[in-house]
């Protein structure tokens, strides 16, 4: 298959529902290209010579419709667009698997960078740097001042026991890729069940908000957040616990897991989490508590990845090295929680 007919994406077929659904949109023999860097749903961009367009859909050879729910991405950027929340304007939604094989959705190309590293950053120097993070933040904040029920997200999620489900989830995944000895990671568990927080009223939660989600455009602003497919309705908290365990410096120069932290002029975790407090007037004395969980759900998902790579299900370079950092991610969500159960 040419470059310009990336596996998954039948231009042919997307120009036939295109001008059928949006007369007049396309004005050219549409072009495509897989875009790297995705973790689960394939994305492509698309254009006529003119115009660009992204594509969604589910990975080859999906199976498991939940987990790739298009219909659910679609429907959250739909309802945001019209928000202070910068996400791609949406175009359709085709829920029809003759189309392109699986369902699938398309939104308008939005400019921008994602930084997944330190070296990335780099150029722009420390304050653009440090005025790109904060940006991070801040619109945060706007998404978590949504209200959902004013957008027709009401029913987008069920938050009532919110926290103690996602435990529940992620203990569950780490049982099904359990085959060595992780030590503390019970601990860190079984601490976090018994020092669960009560939440704030539920928001729409992005799910994992982090800078390489994001397209940071020319003047260091937010141009648009990516990658919705783990978002609902639940506790704000654990969006920014995750960020800032991804603003966290690991210590590793050569980790596979990609971070910013290390980058001149970033700022601090404890300068996000005053920033969001004194924007959002929330509550984040129990901020220590989602950043262990943060640490606790990424330590199970590296370790779900290592099991696959054992079992020799894993394609690619860096993964021979995800299983070493595990104990790292299990010392820092206990070290974390600690903490912060000795300040509160």
């Amino acid at each position: 298959m040419s470059p310009d007919h990336p596996p998954g994406l039948d231009l042919d077929r997307l120009r036939g529902l295109l001008d059928r659904e949006r007369p007049g949109l396309v004005r050219g023999p549409l072009t495509g290209r897989l875009i790297e860097g995705g973790r689960s749903n394939l994305t492509y961009a698309v254009s006529d010579g003119a115009a660009r367009w992204v594509v969604r859909r589910p990975p080859l050879g999906h199976v498991l419709a939940t987990a790739h729910d298009m219909r659910r991405e679609h429907r959250v950027i739909s309802a945001l667009h019209p928000t202070n929340v910068p996400v791609p304007r949406p175009v359709l939604l085709c829920e029809d698997e003759e189309v392109l094989g699986a369902p699938f959705y398309v939104m308008e190309f939005v400019e921008g960078t994602p930084y997944r590293t330190a070296d990335q950053l780099a150029p722009l120097g420390e304050r653009r740097t440090r005025d790109a993070v904060l940006s991070l933040v801040d619109t945060l904040v706007e998404l978590h001042a949504v209200d959902p029920a004013e957008v027709g997200l009401a029913d987008f999620g069920r938050p009532e026991g919110f926290l103690d489900r996602q435990l529940r989830r992620w203990g569950k995944q780490l049982d099904a890729s359990r085959d060595r000895d992780l030590p503390g990671i019970d601990a860190l568990h079984s601490a976090l069940g018994r020092a669960l927080p009560d939440s704030p009223a539920p928001t729409v939660v992005h799910g994992d908000y982090r800078l390489d989600n994001v397209l940071i455009g020319q003047d260091d602003r937010i141009n648009a957040i990516l990658d919705w497919e783990m978002s609902t309705l639940g506790d704000p908290l654990t969006d920014l616990g995750l960020l800032v365990m991804y603003c966290t410096p690991l210590g590793l120069p050569k980790s596979p897991v990609s971070t910013t932290a290390e980058a001149a002029g970033h700022p601090s975790p404890a300068e996000l989490i005053e920033r969001y407090a004194a924007r959002s007037g929330r509550d984040v004395s129990a901020v220590a508590w989602y950043t262990a969980f943060a640490w606790f759900k990424l330590a199970v998902i590296l370790e779900g990845i290592h099991y696959r790579y054992t079992l020799g299900q894993t394609v690619g370079r860096g993964f021979d090295r995800i299983g070493d950092l595990v104990p790292v991610f299990i010392q820092h969500g206990l070290t974390t929680l600690h903490e912060g159960l000795q300040e509160g």
